[in-house]
């Protein structure tokens, strides 16, 4: 973004070093300590849209280690930490992306830890600079840093992650999310049928920064999902982008709310003008 100053390499280094130990801990916290039956302890936009306990304590646990790793920075999380820093830095969390899944014992959740450029209160207004998306129910963890490339860590290796092949969109596999507001649902579904006899086939796994993660690893040709907020994708738009592809709202704008694209430009011009429209 234009009049942001990128960190010294030797800071996003230790941002991305901070956004690992955060989201590791916080993996580590949400599986060891996962109660035998986990209720919902409140919702959100809707009666569909819930939070557990474990969802507040793993935010909890971010924003003490945060605060005591980096006190200049500001934190913005999902159930609602939120301090201001005075450094420029920004810490975006989603304490349990996929919380449905983790409510339901489905492996398909993570640790989302970012740090970002920019008002991350505003929609499509930050940047981020380094990220961490960890799903502990594998143990992989994807992270990445502006300039230093994209990185795959399981059972002991890390791999450099770098773009698929070249695929048209009626060969790609394309990821998706629904929102939970019932209204908002109704058209993406409507979105879905218009996409689906165009494209090789498409996947929801309900965690959007593994969706995203899924794009830069090569699991995924695209992604398009409405309703994001920062904290949903931030530190998996710069594992995409390290990759070597986009991460962009509509028309090439930032990602916001209204729609958020990950994947090839080419394939994301299609895939924008269908589910748009």
């Amino acid at each position: 973004m234009q009049n942001l100053r990128l960190p010294a390499p030797d800071e996003l280094d230790a941002l991305v070093a901070v956004a690992t130990e955060v989201a590791r801990a916080c993996g580590l916290l949400v599986t060891q300590e996962r109660p035998a039956h986990v209720e919902v302890a409140g919702t959100k936009t809707s009666p569909v849209d819930i939070v557990t306990e474990m969802d507040r304590r793993s935010e909890d646990l971010a924003r003490r280690l945060l605060t005591d790793l980096r006190p200049d920075d500001g934190i913005v999380g999902e159930e609602g930490a939120d301090r201001p820093g005075n450094s420029g830095i920004t810490w975006l969390v989603d304490p349990i992306d996929g919380t449905v899944n983790y409510l339901y014992d489905n492996g398909e959740f993570a640790v989302s830890v970012a740090a970002v450029l920019g008002d991350a209160h505003v929609d499509g207004g930050f940047w981020p600079v380094a990220g961490a998306v960890f799903n502990p129910s594998n143990g992989e963890l994807f992270t990445a840093q502006r300039g230093g490339g994209a990185f795959l860590e399981r059972g002991g290796s890390r791999v450099a992650l770098s773009a698929s092949p070249a695929v048209d969109l009626a060969g790609s596999l394309v990821g998706t999310g629904f929102a939970y507001d019932a209204g908002v649902r109704a058209r993406q579904g409507v979105a879905v049928a218009r996409l689906l006899p165009l494209v090789r086939d498409i996947r929801r796994h309900g965690a959007a920064s593994l969706d995203l993660c899924a794009v830069a690893a090569g699991r995924l040709d695209a992604y398009y999902e409405a309703g994001l907020n920062p904290w949903d994708h931030a530190a998996a738009w710069i594992v995409v982008e390290e990759a070597g592809l986009v991460v962009r709202g509509p028309g090439g704008g930032p990602p916001v709310r209204e729609l958020t694209l990950a994947g090839r430009p080419d394939i994301l011009d299609a895939l924008e003008a269908i589910v748009s429209a």
